[in-house]
């Protein structure tokens, strides 16, 4: 009988300082080292990881790097606060009520942080083929894409891409390089196309040379990259976003039912 050969071990090739980092960042991220909190001393990281103290050095420095510690040669290296943040999707998709700024804007304020957005681009563009393809584009089709960077307290979090079909799009204030009042959920609730149904499609990725320089990202971290499919009444696509923030400083939340209610029962 022939016998299976073992599977081989897999092997962290990536350096030991690396290493060193990735552990710390997952402490952070899930609360264990809570912002305002002290990293261990460099005496304990040394011997938690078998490290030396200039191998531990480059670890902090990463992390400095990516600003989720802050701190000085000498002096302890404390986690900083408002890095890690929670993003409810549900929440920030719905139209905002008249008269009021863009949804999103009002949630990052919830949290005791200032958020603003900059409008990047508005125009007529080719979008990418998965965009092409939500909004049953030909190959060489074309939408009217709004690019801006929305920014929490003057850092950059998150690059958006929104697309819209041009008969729906031309002749609007979508159309116009300025900010939208309420955000484009509110106008396309006004222009008929009330936003419905969402989907969402996440995925990790490397980020691109765009990516890197308007998130203003360090190293190599992923992004989170979420395709946004915006229905409206008819089922037809009235919005395709393109949404991409740092993979290390957020987590999505999405809250469901498990099952479907029960009717109520006849005497």
């Amino acid at each position: 009988m022939t016998v299976p050969k073992a599977e081989p071990e897999a092997v962290d090739r990536r350096s030991l300082h690396e290493r060193i980092a990735a552990d710390l960042r997952d402490d952070i991220m899930s609360g264990e080292l809570a912002p305002g909190a002290n990293l261990p001393t460099t005496a304990q990281l040394k011997e938690r990881f078998g490290a030396s103290s200039a191998t531990v050095q480059k670890a902090l420095r990463l992390l400095k790097e990516e600003l989720l510690v802050v701190g000085r040669a000498g002096a302890a290296v404390t986690v900083r606060a408002h890095r890690r943040r929670t993003v409810r999707p549900a929440a920030l998709a719905r139209p905002a009520e008249s008269g009021t700024p863009y949804r999103w804007l009002t949630e990052a304020a919830k949290h005791g942080t200032h958020a603003r957005s900059e409008l990047l681009e508005v125009a007529e563009r080719r979008p990418p083929a998965d965009v092409r393809a939500a909004l049953d584009l030909p190959a060489d089709g074309a939408a009217l894409l709004r690019s801006q960077i929305l920014l929490v307290d003057d850092e950059p979090a998150e690059l958006v891409e929104s697309y819209y079909p041009l008969d729906i799009a031309r002749g609007t204030p979508l159309a116009e390089r300025r900010r939208i009042r309420g955000g484009a959920p509110a106008l396309l609730t006004e222009l008929g196309h009330p936003p419905r149904v969402s989907t969402d499609r996440v995925c990790a990725r490397v980020p691109t040379q765009n990516q890197y320089r308007a998130l203003r990202l360090t190293g190599g971290m992923p992004v989170l990259r979420t395709l946004r499919v915006v229905r409206g009444d008819d089922g037809r696509p009235v919005e395709v976003t393109v949404m991409v923030k740092a993979g290390h400083l957020y987590e999505l939340q999405y809250e469901f039912t498990s099952q479907e209610p029960q009717e109520p029962q006849e005497p």
